[in-house]
């Protein structure tokens, strides 16, 4: 069997259980949406995370420049990070999706103190690992965590396959059609999250998709050991969303 298809096959049960968590069920009023927002940042601030650690294993990021790797997969990593790091925003301004989500966060006053903070710590300290449990919830750590031990310590075969299939949000319709009635009860408040969910399905959910399929299976090639520690890391990944999105609905309760 092809080896993608193998994964996508494992992967099934798990991508189906996140499409159908009752999390999204369960909101039901903006305050569930703040909830939601308040923990769901920091996977958009990790997911950054680890596509740098990508590009910084897959191009020279370091001076003197010197060729890094192939072409083609300095290609196809450079081309994602400049979609995530600097799209195109509500406004037509250039903005990272990170920003982007903060942005939307504000406009439903939704509370970005822990995040700020966080981010500011970043800023001002040298950031080590083991301090992680310190710096944001307890609820998203184990998330994040395994996100960023991925991002510092897997081989770079294994952050692309983590990439490629264990960070998909599988965000129903269903809960971008909510999050629409929640933008007309409340003239407009939404936008900026609508057009961020609706953005990351129309390029993190194919464009960008494809891309990390091809450099994942370029990273991987033939060697089946490599494609069976993929599997192992990104059933992980999903594992660790399906938690995280059991939190939040705790939360929300």
């Amino acid at each position: 069997m092809d080896p993608i298809q193998d994964i996508n096959l494992h992967l099934a049960p798990l991508r189906e259980k996140l499409f159908n968590h009752p999390l999204y069920s369960a909101i039901k009023q903006i305050e569930h949406v703040q909830v939601f927002m308040e923990h769901h940042v920091f996977a958009v601030w990790d997911f950054m995370s680890l596509l740098k650690s990508l590009q910084s294993d897959l191009t020279c990021v370091q001076l003197p420049w010197k060729p890094v790797g192939t072409p083609n997969t300095r290609f196809l990593i450079n081309e994602i990070v400049c979609g995530e790091e600097s799209d195109i925003n509500l406004e037509g301004l250039r903005a990272s999706h990170f920003e982007m989500y903060l942005d939307a966060m504000r406009a439903v006053h939704a509370n970005t103190t822990v995040i700020a903070a966080f981010i500011d710590h970043l800023n001002n300290h040298q950031f080590d690992l083991n301090q992680l449990e310190k710096l944001i919830p307890k609820a998203v750590f184990p998330f994040v965590n395994n996100t960023l031990t991925t991002a510092f310590t897997a081989p770079t075969h294994v952050k692309a396959g983590v990439f490629t299939f264990g960070r998909e949000d599988l965000i129903p319709g269903m809960f971008i059609s909510m999050v629409k009635e929640f933008n007309q009860q409340f003239q407009g408040k939404f936008d900026q999250f609508i057009y961020y969910l609706e953005r990351h399905i129309e390029v993190d959910g194919s464009h960008h998709s494809n891309l990390a399929i091809e450099m994942t299976a370029s990273l991987c090639g033939d060697d089946q050991s490599k494609w069976n520690e993929v599997k192992i890391a990104a059933e992980q990944a999903l594992l660790q969303r399906i938690q995280l999105w059991d939190y939040i609905q705790l939360s929300i309760q």
